[in-house]
């Protein structure tokens, strides 16, 4: 299959939900060595579940089916730009190569905005209506960092 095969397959996936409600119209597929090993669409609404995004459903489908949390080697089309959550679960299952149609303001133009979110991680936007953190409980939570960082059977991914 061609590039455009595989966007037209995730444009497929989104197309789903068009006629289901399961969620936002945002599809996604995993390729590795010219075949899809993993695709999803949006499923918040059909699960309330606000991770359910088209990308986090395809690399969960995509590990599933190949036994590992590391899909190196692999690309990811989707339907539209990842949103921040889905740009981070992307990076860390070790995907270096994402196609995608939409843009972020083409989902801003239809109700889904991310930008709030972007200038929250940039640090541009600290306003606590969006997300206050606050430190606690360290003393006790960094004994057991020091305790993981001392086992000789650990693996970091």
């Amino acid at each position: 299959m061609e590039k455009e095969a595989f966007m037209q397959a995730a444009i497929e996936e989104s197309h789903h939900n068009l006629e289901t409600n399961e969620g936002g119209p945002f599809g996604a597929v995993i390729v590795k060595n010219g075949k899809i090993i993993g695709r999803g669409h949006n499923q918040v609404l059909a699960k309330n579940d606000p991770t359910c995004h088209a990308e986090i459903q395809a690399i969960r489908s995509a590990c599933g089916q190949i036994g590992t949390y590391d899909l190196t080697g692999c690309q990811l089309y989707t339907s539209c730009y990842p949103c921040p959550m889905c740009l981070s679960a992307i990076i860390w299952a070790n995907i270096k190569q994402v196609f995608y149609a939409n843009t972020a303001d083409d989902a801003a133009g239809i109700g889904f905005r991310d930008d709030f979110i972007y200038r929250f991680i940039e640090g541009k936007c600290q306003d606590a209506a969006v997300l206050e953190l606050t430190g606690a409980g360290r003393t006790d939570a960094i004994k057991i960092f020091k305790l993981f960082e001392q086992k000789t059977d650990k693996t970091i991914y």
